[in-house]
């Protein structure tokens, strides 16, 4: 059975740091493109980040010098952190794992940012 399971959301001040991990099982995660997508209220999922498995990393604009991907494959396990938060990165993070036509979701972790 695939499970992808996000860990490391809570409530932080803006200007704060925040770690999230996406650990997975029961796939060969070296395999897999994993990407993190976050869904504010109301809002439909965007997608915050990527890394292949080759290790190349893309972000989105709006994170850009901010947010870092990160993996680790021999603990089946990829990272995003987050730096400089501001309250428009309030959203359910989201991991994906994606090889060809297998498609997997966490179901996510709650990050709000909040003064």
């Amino acid at each position: 059975q695939v499970q992808l399971v996000e860990s490391g959301g809570g409530l932080v001040q803006p200007g704060d740091s925040l770690g999230l991990s996406c650990a997975a099982s029961g796939i060969l995660f070296r395999l897999y493109a994993i990407n993190w997508y976050h869904q504010a209220p109301g809002k439909e999922r965007e997608l915050v980040a990527a890394i292949t498995t080759g290790g190349t990393t893309n972000y989105a604009d709006s994170v850009k010098g901010r947010f870092t991907i990160s993996r680790d494959n021999a603990k089946n396990t990829a990272y995003l952190q987050m730096n400089g938060l501001k309250p428009e990165d309030t959203a359910v993070y989201v991991c994906n794992a994606n090889f060809g036509g297998l498609n997997y979701w966490g179901k996510g972790t709650l990050v709000t940012v909040s003064s």
